[in-house]
């Protein structure tokens, strides 16, 4: 067991048995969250009869559980004061646009200049999820994506909105504006969803023998998560389509995968193939204006969730960034969000 603080041990009662050894951890008080049970299981502060365990294993009567919690460490955080759009705020969590060009939480090359440290110099109160480098983090949106994130305050607020990713019950809505317009004017996108065999970075839905993308939801594949996509094309002129995106998963790279699997790329997601379409844009103004775009047209226009603590929905809508609506505007394809 890692080394860490005072080891406890809790006896499993008949009424508990048969219960995920997550499920009951989080019921000791030295923990009291889901979340936590699981970060303590997933770095080997846990063990069942002496042996390290998943946080699904089913616990039979009189097994004995013993866990410990890693020492408190100093943040590694820096604050960075930042002008942030805050839509909403109170003892349990804040609900901001992120604008494009802003990552959510440090990693390579990102290691001060993120929303978390923003969120750092705002407030001392953020989730910690037992020493994690995200505190407060709940959900992500790319770098270049503009739009909604809700952040948590504490732990309990934290896993409340965790279980209701899990239970995909968060009402998110995205609006893109892609490279050409599907045949179809509405639908929905199953796949499973990994990392790209050939290139790290990018994300791809699982093929079958037959190279066909595998969209039978009854039958997973050995790898990939499923990822479903359910869209709207709101308009389309000019080479362009208007689209809006409800996520019932919200994998990573989802809406990005699925339009360009669609044949439709974001504008300006390189990445997923866009400038490899972008000839077919009739117009030479339009195509100089993509060219000189900074991000892709992907944004969080849409969240809702129930609030952790009285159970209200709570429901908030965000236009797109000035400068891309002023574009959208001149491209003929201004919508009202």
């Amino acid at each position: 067991m890692t080394s860490a603080s005072l080891i406890h041990e809790l006896f499993i009662a008949e009424e508990q048995a048969g219960l995920r050894l997550d499920k009951v951890l989080c019921t000791h008080p030295a923990i009291r969250s889901r979340a936590k049970a699981q970060f303590l299981i997933e770095q080997n502060f846990v063990k069942v009869n002496s042996k390290t365990a998943k946080a699904s294993m089913i616990l039979k009567t009189n097994d004995l559980i013993k866990f410990s919690l890693p020492a408190p460490t100093p943040s590694e955080i820096q604050p960075l004061k930042m002008k942030l759009s805050i839509l909403f705020e109170d003892d349990d969590l804040l609900v901001v646009d992120k604008p494009a060009g802003l990552v959510v939480h440090p990693g390579a090359g990102h290691a001060q200049d993120t929303l978390v440290n923003a969120m750092a110099a705002h407030t001392k109160n953020l989730s910690m999820r037992f020493g994690e480098d995200r505190p407060g983090i709940v959900h992500r949106i790319d770098k270049d994506t503009s739009g909604l994130l809700v952040i948590a305050k504490n732990d309990r607020c934290h896993e409340s909105l965790v279980q209701q990713f899990q239970a995909r019950s968060i009402h998110r809505v995205y609006h893109a504006v892609v490279i050409g317009t599907p045949h179809c004017r509405t639908g929905r996108i199953a796949s499973f969803l990994a990392r790209h065999p050939m290139d790290r970075k990018r994300y791809s839905s699982i093929h079958g023998p037959d190279k066909k993308i595998l969209r039978d939801l009854d039958q997973p594949p050995a790898i990939g998560k499923i990822a479903i996509t359910h869209y709207e094309t709101l308009t389309g002129i000019h080479g362009l389509g208007y689209m809006k995106l409800k996520l019932e998963t919200g994998r990573t790279h989802q809406i990005r995968v699925h339009l360009s699997e669609m044949g439709h790329p974001i504008v300006g997601d390189q990445l997923y193939g866009a400038q490899k379409r972008i000839h077919l844009i009739p117009s030479s103004r339009i195509r100089e204006d993509i060219k000189s775009l900074d991000r892709f047209l992907l944004h969080a226009a849409e969240l809702g969730f129930h609030h952790p603590q009285n159970q209200e929905f709570l429901k908030f809508k965000v236009s797109w960034p000035e400068n891309i609506q002023i574009l959208l505007k001149e491209w003929d394809l201004a919508v009202e969000i």
